[in-house]
C-alpha cells in the first residue's frame, strides 16, 4: 500500500466541548447581594454622619451662625437698627450737636439711658502701652467732665471676674481658657458693660467730641467693614439684655477656630462674634443701634486703621493681628460677589470637618482614659 502524500495527512483529535464564556451580566442573586451590601454601607455611612452631627451639634450650629452672618443674617431688618434721621431723628454727622454735649437731657422727650462712665481696658504690663494711648484717654476724659473714668488693669479685672462672674473663671484663667490676651480684653468689655453700663473705648481712640447725644439709646456701636459692628467703641445701659447675651455665649463660642489666631479671636470674642449674637438676637434688634454713615459716605464711622471720624481720631495701633488676618478680611470683603460664595463655603466646610474630627478624637481619647 502506498503512503499518502504528506499534505493530505490530518491529525484527528477527540472533540471537546468549548469552555463557556463568562457572562458579562451577573446573575440576579449576585445583583441582589451587591445591592444589599451597598444598602448596608449607605446606611452605615448615614448613621455615622447622623451620630457625628449629633455629637457635634453645638459646633455645627455655631459654625452655621458665624458663616450666616455675612451671607444671610446681618442685613435682615438693618433699616430698623442703623441710626438715621428718617427712623431716629438723629444726625449721624453730629453737625447738629454741640461738641461738648455730654447729655441728652436738654433735648425734648429724651433721657440718658447710658450711664456717664468711661471704661478703658489696659491689661498686661503697663510698659506695653503704646505711644499716644495715655494722651488719647486723657482727651476723652477731658471732654466728659462729671463722668466717672474707670481704667481696668489686671488686678481690677481679676477681681471683677471672681466677684461677679465666677462662672467665667475657667475661661479667664483655666487651662482650657483663652489662648490670647486680646480675648480677655474682649470678654472684659462685655462683662464691664453689662455690670456697669457706660462707654467702652479702645485705648487708641482719641475723642474729638463728647458722646452725650448717643446716651438716649439702649445700645450703640459703630458699623464695621465689611459687615457687623466694631467692639472698639460701645455704649450701653446697665444690664442690657443683648450685652448679657454677649457674656452668656462666651463659653459656647470658645474654640480654636480653624486652628488660626485671627479667626479664633474674631469668632470667639471679637467683632464677628458680637455681630453674630446681634444677628441672632431674639429680642428687639431695632434697639441695638449701629452707627453707620450717610448715603454719600457709608464708612463715616468705621474704625478701620488710622482714620478720622466725626467722633474719634483712631490711632490704628492694634498689634494682635497676624498673617491670617489678611486672608479672613479679604474673604469678608469678597463675600458680596456670588463667585466667592462657593469657595468661602468650601473653606468653612473644611474647617468644620476638621473641628468635628478633632472633637470625635478627643472624646475617644477621654473614653479610653476612663476605661
Amino acid at each position: 500500500m502506498g503512503l499518502l502524500p504528506l499534505h493530505h495527512t490530518r491529525h484527528h483529535s477527540t472533540p471537546t466541548s468549548k469552555a463557556p464564556r463568562s457572562s458579562r451580566t451577573s446573575s440576579p442573586s449576585t445583583r441582589r447581594r451587591s445591592g444589599i451590601i451597598l444598602q448596608r454601607i449607605a446606611c452605615l455611612l448615614i448613621t455615622v454622619a447622623i451620630v457625628g452631627l449629633w455629637c457635634a451639634r453645638d459646633l455645627v450650629y455655631d459654625s452655621y451662625t458665624l458663616a450666616a452672618l455675612p451671607l444671610l443674617k446681618w442685613r435682615q431688618g438693618a433699616s430698623s437698627f442703623y441710626l438715621s434721621v428718617e427712623n431716629d431723628g438723629f444726625d449721624v454727622t453730629f453737625e447738629s450737636y454741640d461738641v461738648n454735649q455730654t447729655s441728652t437731657r436738654g433735648e425734648e422727650g429724651y433721657e440718658d439711658r447710658v450711664p456717664g462712665i468711661l471704661h478703658h481696658i489696659a491689661l498686661g504690663p503697663q510698659e506695653n502701652q503704646k505711644e499716644g494711648w495715655q494722651e488719647a484717654r486723657e482727651r476723652c476724659v477731658e471732654l466728659h467732665p462729671g463722668w466717672e473714668a474707670m481704667l481696668w488693669t489686671d488686678e481690677k479685672a481679676d477681681e471683677l471676674v471672681r466677684e461677679h462672674y465666677p462662672e467665667m473663671l475657667g475661661l479667664w484663667e483655666g487651662e482650657d481658657g483663652y489662648r490670647y490676651g486680646i480675648q480677655r480684653v474682649d470678654a472684659l468689655r462685655y462683662m464691664v458693660l453689662y455690670r456697669y453700663g457706660g462707654v467702652i473705648l479702645d485705648m487708641d481712640l482719641q475723642c474729638k467730641r463728647a458722646l452725650g447725644p448717643l446716651r438716649r439709646f439702649d445700645f450703640v456701636a459703630p458699623a464695621a467693614n465689611p459687615t457687623g459692628f466694631s467692639i472698639g467703641f460701645m455704649m450701653a445701659e446697665k444690664g442690657n439684655e443683648f450685652v448679657g447675651e454677649l457674656v452668656a455665649n462666651l463659653k459656647r463660642y470658645n474654640r480654636h477656630w480653624l486652628g488660626l489666631p485671627y479667626p479664633t479671636v474674631m469668632f470667639s470674642t471679637g467683632c464677628h462674634y458680637a455681630s453674630t449674637i446681634h444677628a441672632f438676637f431674639r429680642g428687639d434688634r431695632s434697639k441695638l443701634k449701629i452707627l453707620g454713615g450717610t448715603k454719600d459716605n457709608k464708612k463715616l464711622h468705621m474704625l478701620s486703621g488710622p482714620v478720622n471720624t466725626p467722633l474719634f481720631k483712631h490711632l490704628g495701633s492694634s498689634s494682635w493681628h497676624s498673617y491670617d488676618a489678611a486672608m479672613i478680611v479679604n474673604l469678608g470683603k469678597s463675600v458680596g460677589g456670588s463667585r466667592w460664595r462657593l469657595p468661602i463655603m468650601f473653606l468653612l466646610a473644611c474647617g468644620l470637618f476638621f473641628l468635628v474630627i478633632r472633637r470625635i478624637r478627643r472624646r475617644r481619647r477621654a473614653t479610653s482614659l476612663k476605661v
